[in-house]
């Protein structure tokens, strides 16, 4: 666990360092849209200076690290809010949205894997395992963006049934939600049934079966436990891009989170709100896999002991 722990400290520090210099690798420059077009170059050298570009990129670092560390995430070069303020404006919308598309993935991915395993082991009902793995692999295989334009299309365009842009109640999220989630509840359901047909395959299953014990009692002791260990192993991989998934769907939907801000910020290559949503959502992402880890340990305690 301590060894886990230092790595998230080191991951994040590491994050913070390549956020911020990759940021500076964005095309455009700031001061042309602070100054204005027609500023003349000592106007958009003035702002410059005041920005802080003017100065080395190790001072950069510097300043903006000591600022982080008082808990200064900065000013937007635009707007002049300040980030803190701007997260938390955006960051109850993105939260809702991943929360409600992890939800999904959770409840419907290990059920349907599950289900699917069992319905299809040793070579049982062939067509139901071909149409299982074609509209597993169709569906993994259609990017976040494309499905919340195809559910915008027939759910909010055609059908006239669901909100499809702007912030207006628990209803504007299912779309968005849906684009999110249906993806990686595929892929994770394809996943889960090989790893339940491992598992029913083993002898201490074909064991419990010669018992005669009951079916329910056989995956929900047996099956169930040994799945989840690789569930929430490939969980943790799903959750990233989840939450890049999540930033495209907020734009397509025009949500009022941090996906949609991130992208007006690197359009106007704001740098302090770049380097602020990136932080935030690259540390969250850490933190829940760091929390992964921790669970499979206690779920799996021999994989706290395999090196890292």
């Amino acid at each position: 666990m301590l060894r886990r722990l230092v790595s998230t400290v080191v991951i994040v520090a590491l994050l913070l360092v390549a956020t911020f210099s990759l940021v500076r690798l964005i095309p455009g420059d700031p001061t042309v849209t602070v100054a204005g077009l027609d500023a003349n170059p000592a106007a958009r050298a003035a702002v410059r200076e005041q920005l802080g570009l003017d100065r080395s990129w190790l001072d950069q670092l510097g300043r903006y690290l000591d600022a982080l560390f008082h808990g200064d995430l900065g000013t937007s070069f635009i707007t002049k809010q300040p980030v803190a303020e701007l997260l938390g404006q955006r960051l109850s919308v993105s939260i809702q949205l991943a929360g409600m598309a992890l939800l999904v993935v959770l409840v419907v991915s290990v059920p349907a894997g599950i289900l699917a395993g069992v319905l299809t082991r040793d070579d049982r009902r062939r067509r139901t395992e071909m149409g299982f793995t074609t509209v597993t692999s169709i569906g993994g295989a259609i990017p976040e963006f494309l499905m919340a334009t195809l559910l915008a299309t027939v759910f909010g365009v055609w059908l006239r049934l669901l909100p499809v842009a702007g912030m207006d109640g628990w209803k504007s999220l299912i779309l968005p939600a849906a684009a999110v989630a249906i993806r990686p509840t595929l892929l994770l359901a394809r996943i889960v049934r090989v790893e339940t047909l491992g598992v029913l395959a083993q002898d201490y299953v074909r064991t419990a079966r010669g018992k005669r014990l009951r079916d329910t009692r056989i995956y929900v002791r047996h099956v169930l436990p040994n799945v989840i260990t690789a569930a929430l192993a490939l969980g943790g991989v799903l959750f990233a891009g989840l939450v890049a998934g999540a930033v495209l769907v907020e734009n397509v939907f025009a949500l009022p989170g941090l996906g949609t801000a991130l992208v007006t910020a690197v359009v106007q290559s704001d740098y302090p709100v770049v380097q602020g949503i990136v932080m935030v959502l690259g540390v969250t992402v850490v933190v829940v896999n760091t929390i992964v880890d921790l669970l499979l340990g206690l779920v799996d305690p021999r994989t706290l002991a395999k090196p890292s």
